[in-house]
């Protein structure tokens, strides 16, 4: 009886969660002094993380020397792994292209960090579909990240170096001091809630803002709500707390 030989590979399409670098001018010094005050705000925050560059948001006739970004990129510590184009966009550049969703009309998206470099690999829990809810009743450590395609509620405290990523809403039920992305897949309507809002780093749908911009006193500590409002979030105190 023959025996067939078992596989040694997988090799599929697929989809990965990545930063998203969209330029919006040509000017290389004027981006390059932008995105310096930019992570000189969040020391080591981007280290290591691996970076897609957009040129589809680009002006029309604006030309940007994609290889050298990529090398002033690299010298501070990111990693880039491709470039999204139009026509003729990434003509001679050494990096792939890479194909993905077109860009949302109108807000000025910042998108999110992925992940954070974790020295030991982080446990994962996974939703099932786009309408999954995922059910998490235990603290979440340093380290360990959870997500799922639908809503992300956790009973338990969100320590700092912890990640939710949910294509819904998240719900905390305690304290939230690591990273949250609602909306991840571009669902504007997404929001979070919390018990006590100390994040790292909250995010709707791309849209983010990171634990060095201080929280109003109102919010900080306290149960809240984050949502997208237009091109920036907007975090207000839960009512009836």
């Amino acid at each position: 009886m023959t025996q067939r030989k078992p596989t040694l590979f997988d090799l599929r399409s697929g989809a990965i969660d990545t930063l998203l670098l969209s330029p919006r001018t040509g000017d290389a010094q004027a981006l390059r002094e932008a995105l310096q005050r930019h992570l000189d705000a969040s020391p080591d925050f981007f280290r290591d993380e691996a970076v897609a560059i957009d040129l589809r948001r680009l002006p029309e006739q604006a030309a940007l020397d994609v290889d050298a970004l990529a090398d002033w990129l690299i010298e501070r510590g990111l990693r880039p792994l491709g470039v999204l184009a139009g026509d003729g966009q990434a003509h001679g550049t050494r990096l792939p292209l890479l194909h993905g969703p077109q860009p949302r009309a109108g807000a000025d998206v910042q998108e999110p960090p992925a992940s954070a470099a974790a020295t030991e690999p982080a446990p994962v829990q996974a939703g099932v579909s786009a309408n999954s809810t995922l059910l998490v009743d235990r603290p979440l450590r340093s380290g360990q990240r959870v997500y799922s395609a639908g809503d992300v509620i956790v009973l338990d405290a969100v320590s700092h170096g912890a990640e939710i990523i949910a294509g819904g809403n998240i719900h905390v039920y305690a304290a939230l001091r690591g990273r949250a992305l609602a909306g991840a897949h571009g669902d504007t309507s997404a929001r979070i809630f919390c018990s006590r809002l100390e994040p790292e780093l909250v995010a709707i749908a791309g849209v983010y803002r990171t634990a060095e911009q201080a929280l109003p006193a109102e919010v900080a500590g306290r149960s809240a709500q984050v949502m997208l409002d237009g091109d920036h979030l907007r975090i207000e105190p839960l009512r009836g707390r």
